[in-house]
């Protein structure tokens, strides 16, 4: 298990993904295996119509991907993306450059710290929670329940720690296996493998049980492969 270290985000953390944000998008697939299971897995647990008119809260956004399955979903939802990275959010801005005005707003910000706005209808996030240490995981997991309305709901498409470290040394070697035979370059693999120095996994259970904690209902994992997760967790109302 990882230890928690004395900040609540890996410190430089926004530089270090600055350095990437040019190469982000087109490494996705490869690096990402189940990509389009991964990121589709998110739009269905918002169970709201098509047609809705929702807040949606993105946390550590990064450059709008998972943000953009949720707006072609959600033609009416508005959208707040909060990232560390400066040049990450420039990329985010660019690819919704011809939204509505006002139907995207950007904020650079820490999660760690970020005051999350109140009344959001939707909160979700992608592979980023897992750069917080682990009290800060749980107190992020409540300040996201605050912020929801009742019946609300959380999503986060996660890279999760596998329960025991030979499970977990497994399921890094399949990993760099599957990306190597989807054509990673070599210095895409290690730009990469640079940014997952920030990682400070936990257990899909941890987190399963840190959203219970927090006072979510119908907490559940909707979607595992290797060492991608998407889990869910509803405010009650």
């Amino acid at each position: 298990m990882p230890h928690a270290t004395t900040h609540a985000t890996v410190p430089d953390a926004g530089p270090l993904f600055d350095r990437s944000a040019a190469i982000f998008d087109r490494t996705r697939r490869q690096l990402i295996p189940c990509f389009d299971a991964f990121y589709g897995a998110v739009p269905p647990l918002v169970e709201r119509a098509p047609d809705a008119e929702l807040s949606v809260l993105d946390l550590g956004a990064g450059t709008g991907l998972l943000s953009q399955q949720l707006a072609h979903a959600f033609p009416r939802a508005r959208f707040l993306l909060v990232d560390v990275a400066e040049q990450m959010l420039e990329v985010a801005r660019q690819r919704f450059a011809d939204e509505p005005e006002g139907r995207f707003r950007f904020a650079l910000g820490d999660i760690a710290v970020f005051a999350l706005p109140p009344r959001q209808d939707v909160v979700v996030s992608a592979l980023a929670i897992h750069h917080l240490d682990h009290d800060a995981k749980r107190d992020l997991f409540a300040r996201v329940h605050a912020a929801l309305v009742p019946g609300g709901v959380f999503a986060n498409a996660e890279q999760v720690l596998a329960p025991t470290p030979d499970e977990e040394r497994a399921e890094h070697e399949a990993w760099i296996a599957q990306v190597r035979a989807a054509g990673i370059s070599a210095g895409d693999l290690a730009a990469a493998l640079e940014r997952m120095t920030a990682d400070r996994l936990a257990t899909l259970d941890e987190q399963i049980a840190w959203l219970r904690d927090a006072g979510f209902a119908d907490v559940r994992c909707t979607f595992r492969e290797g060492r991608f997760a998407v889990y869910t967790g509803r405010r009650p109302g």
